[in-house]
């Protein structure tokens, strides 16, 4: 048998993905599944795409229990914002975790403060296994901090045009859309099919946005001038029910040679972080259901500007897939164990 992990907060989006991804693990074991008010209710109720996945049916939520959940040898938290850190006092501090939502990944306390209403929890080992030296970073830790799905894919455009001198790091602009699934699972009116159907939408503009320190700060960690970085950052909620699509702009004088360049020096080993041949640009379709990124770059030469696209399943490479990705490092496994480069089509 392989390790045996937990997962609390099982029943959203980000958690039934996580249970179709580890039923298909070859190394670890599926123990307690946790949720709120789906405790009682059969995991394949809630998640009927998940029937007859291994280890899964006939299983059944349990609540939040966090003496069955100090148990198993590592333990995923999919929960809403806030909640993972008063789950994580009541644990044992040798239990390995990873934290698919927010409650760890700033350094900064009064960069919490700004923008989330609970007490600033502390600051894990932040889990993006493809930024330098990251991976040795996650493989020593007990504690990760998973990325947000927006800052995963604007982050991964960036970082190495940052590392490499070749961007600007006051004037950064970034504009993406996100598939529904990415506001969770609580019904909003807001996200009715009847609302989102045939219809894009800006929200939280101007710089409101949780996921603007998250990425100000791996950005600034990636550079090797460590000058201050400001971005503007603009989430749009596009009519499909999954993936990401992130433009990501910033003032450059390189050509497009020194900024496909720089991406492939970053990324031409990486087993899920694609730059894709020239004239060929990401599409969410293409990286449905993968734990992959597809990047694009172009030198915009009338604005004086690199333009950075990238494209990723925010359910998968921007949440679970990359959570997997980061608890293989941290126990000894194969970091691609249960995860696939390979798209869903059409």
């Amino acid at each position: 048998m392989g390790a045996r992990v937990a997962v609390a907060g099982a029943s959203g989006y980000a958690g039934g993905e996580l249970l179709r991804l580890l039923a298909g693990h070859p190394d670890l074991e599926i123990g307690p599944l946790t949720a709120g008010s789906s405790a009682g209710t059969p995991v394949t109720a809630v998640h009927p795409q998940l029937t007859g996945a291994a280890g899964l049916d006939g299983a059944v939520f349990a609540g939040t229990d966090p003496e069955a959940l100090a148990g198993a040898d590592l333990l995923f938290m999919a929960l809403p914002h806030g909640e993972s850190a008063k789950l994580a006092a009541g644990l044992p501090a040798q239990l390995k975790m990873v934290d698919l939502g927010a409650d760890f990944r700033l350094a900064d306390a009064a960069a919490w403060t700004r923008y989330y209403p609970t007490p600033h929890a502390g600051h894990w080992t932040y889990g993006l296994p493809e930024l330098p030296g990251a991976r040795a970073m996650i493989q020593a830790s007990a504690t990760v901090a998973s990325p947000g799905c927006y800052a995963t894919a604007s982050i991964l455009a960036l970082a190495p045009l940052l590392a490499a001198g070749l961007a600007d790091p006051a004037d950064i602009v970034i504009v993406a859309a996100s598939g529904t699934s990415g506001a969770g699972r609580s019904p909003r009116p807001d996200l009715l099919a009847t609302e989102v159907m045939g219809s894009m939408s800006a929200y939280q503009v101007g710089g409101t946005h949780r996921h603007t320190p998250e990425i100000e700060q791996a950005l600034f960690n990636a550079e090797r001038a460590a000058q201050p970085v400001t971005l503007s950052f603009t989430p749009t909620l596009a009519p499909m029910s999954r993936g990401i699509l992130a433009t990501c702009t910033a003032r450059s004088a390189a050509t497009v040679g020194e900024l496909r360049g720089a991406l492939a020096a970053a990324y031409d080993h990486e087993p899920f972080v694609h730059l894709l041949p020239e004239g060929r640009w990401p599409a969410t379709a293409a990286t449905l259901g993968s734990n992959a990124a597809h990047l694009q770059v172009a030198a915009d030469e009338h604005a004086g500007r690199a333009v950075v696209v990238c494209a990723l399943d925010n359910l998968v490479k921007g949440a679970a897939g990359q959570a997997i990705q980061n608890a293989n490092l941290m126990l000894g496994l194969p970091e691609g164990a249960g995860l696939t480069k390979s798209g869903v089509a059409p």
